[in-house]
């Protein structure tokens, strides 16, 4: 096992596009490469709880297997759970019956792990530490919860949305903890700059009145996103950050299996051509 000593993992949220992470993370599953911190955002989070159970293949397994299942994502389930996704069933039925994820494993990874997760009511990210994370994954639901798709996720009595609302990418966080080298694993193609969708702008005045200051983090999506990819490039420069992205463009809803697992293929692809480079970057032996 190589545990790395001085280096964060950072993981970018994107829904379905983040079958490419499940790519990268299951090859460094394979070289046995622990990180001592993680931060992830959405879906980002989702591969992250593979990687700490040490169940190489099973986020790619899931996703694939149930993508266009209708108790896993699909209208019907707004009239029981208010979600386009079925909230018991793939945060509840999938890992505790279906494809059993291995909770002894996840509770002992070794490092530490947070979640962002946006305040409703401050419209600030806050972080939650992953090994706190129940069998029925609250926090894993709240930051993956979209505005609009999912209701809002009540932890301790306080209302939380998808993470990525107020840090798209938490690499600020780890620099905060004091880590001065970066493994990024991205989901938008080189060159990617984030505009104020149609989606974000109705969402924004839906919830103009209830939450006034995530509505405002909202309109500041886009430009946030922007800086914290500008920042990133700039670390990249002083060779504080590897960065792992997919070439071309990946559909955040792509619903065609095969397409999927090619886009999975992509990410395992490049994390095994670039291994050497990535162990000398983290200070792990060639040998």
């Amino acid at each position: 096992m190589h545990e790395v000593k001085d280096c964060s993992l950072i993981l970018e949220g994107g829904t379905f596009r983040t079958v490419f992470t499940a790519g990268v993370l299951d090859a460094l599953m394979e070289e046995k490469i622990k990180m001592p911190y993680i931060a992830a955002i959405s879906a980002g989070a989702i591969n992250a709880v593979s990687y700490m159970s040490n169940q190489p293949e099973r986020t790619m397994r899931v996703l694939t297997t149930y993508r266009n299942d209708p108790r896993y994502m699909g209208v019907r389930n707004f009239i029981k759970e208010k979600s386009l996704f079925g909230l018991d069933f793939a945060y509840n039925i999938v890992p505790n019956e279906l494809d059993l994820f291995d909770w002894e494993t996840y509770y002992n990874y070794p490092g530490e792990v947070e979640f962002g997760l946006t305040n409703a009511f401050t419209g600030k990210v806050e972080y939650k530490s992953a090994h706190s994370m129940t069998k029925t994954c609250d926090i894993l639901q709240a930051t993956c919860a979209i505005p609009v798709i999912f209701p809002e996720i009540k932890i301790d009595n306080v209302p939380y949305y998808d993470g990525g609302l107020a840090d798209s990418i938490p690499v600020k966080r780890a620099v905060e903890k004091g880590f001065n080298k970066h493994l990024l694993i991205l989901t938008r193609e080189p060159g990617y700059v984030k505009g104020s969708s149609k989606s974000n702008q109705w969402a924004t005045k839906l919830f103009q009145k209830r939450y006034p200051r995530l509505a405002a983090a909202m309109k500041q999506r886009a430009n946030m996103y922007n800086e914290t990819m500008h920042y990133i490039a700039e670390l990249e420069k002083s060779q504080e950050a590897f960065i792992f992205k997919p070439d071309r463009a990946i559909k955040s809803f792509e619903s065609k299996v095969d397409q999927m697992k090619a886009n999975y293929a992509i990410g395992y692809e490049h994390a095994i051509k670039q291994m050497p480079e990535l162990k000398q970057f983290l200070g792990i032996s060639q040998g």
